[in-house]
């Protein structure tokens, strides 16, 4: 050591390893050994030596490379990266070698031929956190190399590095020069995602059950109101693909994210679940549960309970026994429940009127299951709002009968009072009602998207605006992938038009127009009107014009005197300023 040279010097550090490399080498030993050979030796260390980098360290599937200049260093990782992505398209999924790459800036210790200090610490944490093919930099690099290179950035904000004693701005690297849309910001509360299940059974007919469990999962979650829980409907984007789970926490705006699978053969049940971090891909926690299908309650809530005293272990019970809900009196009946879930949420006509004859049979089989009241309302609503109803007076009383007993006997249950408060709103024209009990669903379930979403459309009626678009945002964050997210954004198109601001009224309905161009018809009609209206009143006569006529190919007898059946407008100005917008883009009166 004596005779070594030991010296400080300002570079940056390039560190790289392979995403998955032990997986890789467990299935195919020989063959990885032999592709991480090629890219080495066909790309890897000729591209280092064109952009004159010195390799540190070679550690298996990782390396660590200095550069004297940072533009060199990410140069070299952006085309490195960009080979590997053409080199692999060759290449079958599973037996892809992808890397995942970082590089910093710092003032280094240079011992010998190898180099030590926290810049390379640094460097090793930022690999640790980019997505496989990619490359995640400092702050410090990012600002030397803006506008110098042909990528854009991702700012991912201060991040907390392992061993690392400062926060670090990190930036991920996007190679085909296009600007990534925007993360949702980490609530200020734990923030968590529930992905859809596996099904493990070998039948695809349980899917419904799958989906059944994890819908009680969340539901126990949401009840807890420090948790800021992702709706199902968002989390449920990612069914059936194979997922990295930084890039989901990252996608949804979640610290956490928890995954499993449910095997139900015979009479029994298995659950497995296990907690992620989504920052760092820690697994934080796993177990499963088994039981005979009488106990599906119980193994629910247990799976609750054991996320919930994973992210705040000081937790008392008391407050997990809270969180759950009593489930219904027999299992067939819940069975039934399931099914009818499974057919709602894939949205068609035959599919919800399918779904409302299980929520129906559920009902029958037990007459206090309060939440297949509330989604058999909830049946009627979309049947309305979707211009599906066949016998409108009938199937109005019906849905008002099923609301009224849903909110009756559902005094716990946030589904059953949200749903059955809006169709008292929606249906029988009782807003101020259907906003109490919307309210005391939000109470019960502060993270309920459905229930933010129904107050929205509410307080649209009941003449207060302000409040709608703040509500409809919140139910947008909840679930932000949620494909049913463009009722949201119409609604708040709605309350911008009512609040006066055409310009924003326009740009949210025109989104809406633009992004889901089938829509259903009643609820294409909806966004069109509103775009014609506030184009109209915005002084764009032209624009609102064209829209028009849209509006009118879709239905050529829409008149403005029909407003007054198809509004319910608390004040009666609301009424008046749609009228004059439709009027003015062209309706006949």
């Amino acid at each position: 050591m004596a005779n070594e040279r030991v010296e400080r010097r300002l570079i940056a550090i390039l560190a790289a390893d392979v995403a998955g490399y032990s997986r890789l080498v467990g299935a195919d030993e020989e063959g990885t050994l032999a592709q991480w050979k090629a890219h080495w030796r066909e790309l890897i260390d000729p591209k280092i030596a064109e952009y004159r980098g010195r390799i540190v360290r070679i550690t298996g599937d990782g390396l660590l490379v200095e550069f004297a200049s940072v533009v060199s260093a990410v140069r070299c990782a952006v085309e490195v990266q960009r080979a590997m992505v053409e080199r692999n398209a060759k290449v079958a999924q599973e037996k892809r070698i992808e890397f995942r790459m970082g590089i910093n800036v710092g003032d280094i210790i240079i011992d010998g031929d190898d180099m030590w200090g926290d810049g390379v610490n640094v460097a090793a944490r930022l690999e640790a956190l980019a997505e496989p093919s990619g490359i995640c930099i400092s702050d410090r690099v990012q600002e030397d190399i803006d506008g110098k290179l042909d990528i854009t950035f991702e700012d991912t904000g201060q991040q907390r590095l392992k061993n690392i004693a400062r926060r670090v701005r990190v930036y991920r690297v996007r190679l085909n020069g296009t600007a990534a849309k925007p993360a949702p910001a980490l609530p200020d509360k734990p923030s968590i995602a529930v992905l859809a299940f596996n099904n493990m059974s070998g039948d695809s007919d349980q899917d419904y059950f799958a989906e059944g469990v994890v819908e009680e999962i969340i539901t126990a979650l949401s009840r807890i109101r420090w948790l800021f829980v992702i709706a199902r409907n968002s989390s449920f984007t990612y069914k059936g693909r194979a997922v990295d789970v930084k890039q989901v926490g990252r996608d949804l705006g979640v610290r956490y994210v928890l995954e499993g699978g449910v095997r139900k053969m015979a009479q029994r049940v298995r659950i497995t679940a296990q907690l992620i971090d989504a920052s760092t891909g820690a697994h934080l926690w796993a177990d499963h549960f088994d039981g005979g299908v009488e106990d599906i309650f119980d193994l629910q809530d247990q799976v609750a309970a054991k996320v919930v005293g994973a992210i705040s272990p000081k937790l008392e019970q008391a407050e997990i026994e809270r969180a759950r809900r009593k489930p219904p009196g027999s299992l067939d009946a819940y069975d039934y429940y399931l099914r009818g879930l499974a057919s709602f949420n894939q949205g068609s006509r035959e599919a919800v009127t399918e779904a409302l004859l299980l929520f129906n049979k559920a009902i029958e089989l037990d007459p206090d299951f309060t939440s297949a009241y509330g989604l058999a309302t909830w049946c009627y609503i979309r049947r309305k709002a979707s211009g599906w109803m066949t016998d409108r007076v009938r199937e109005t009383s019906e849905g008002a009968r099923l609301a009224r007993l849903a909110v009756d006997l559902g005094t716990d249950d946030a589904i059953a009072l949200c749903t059955g408060g809006y169709a008292l709103a929606y249906l029988v024209d009782d807003a101020d009602a259907g906003a109490a009990f919307i309210n005391r669903a939000l109470v019960i379930n502060p993270n309920l998207t459905v229930a933010w979403y129904f107050s929205g459309w509410v307080k649209i009626l009941l003449g207060e605006p302000e409040v709608a678009i703040d509500h409809f945002a919140h139910s947008m964050r909840l679930s932000p992938l949620d494909p049913l997210i463009f009722a949201a954004r119409i609604g708040t198109a709605c309350a911008h038009f009512f609040a006066g601001r055409y310009d924003e009224a326009s740009s949210w309905a025109e989104q809406v127009l633009r992004e889901k161009p089938k829509l259903p018809p009643a609820v294409h009609e909806e966004a069109l009107c509103v775009a014609a209206a506030s184009n109209a009143l915005g002084g764009r006569l032209e624009d609102a014009q064209k829209v028009m006529a849209r509006l009118r190919e879709i239905d050529a007898t829409l008149r403005v005197s029909d407003l007054r059946d198809l509004t319910r407008f608390r004040r009666a100005g609301d009424v008046a300023r749609y009228a004059e917008g439709l009027r003015k883009a062209g309706l006949p009166d």
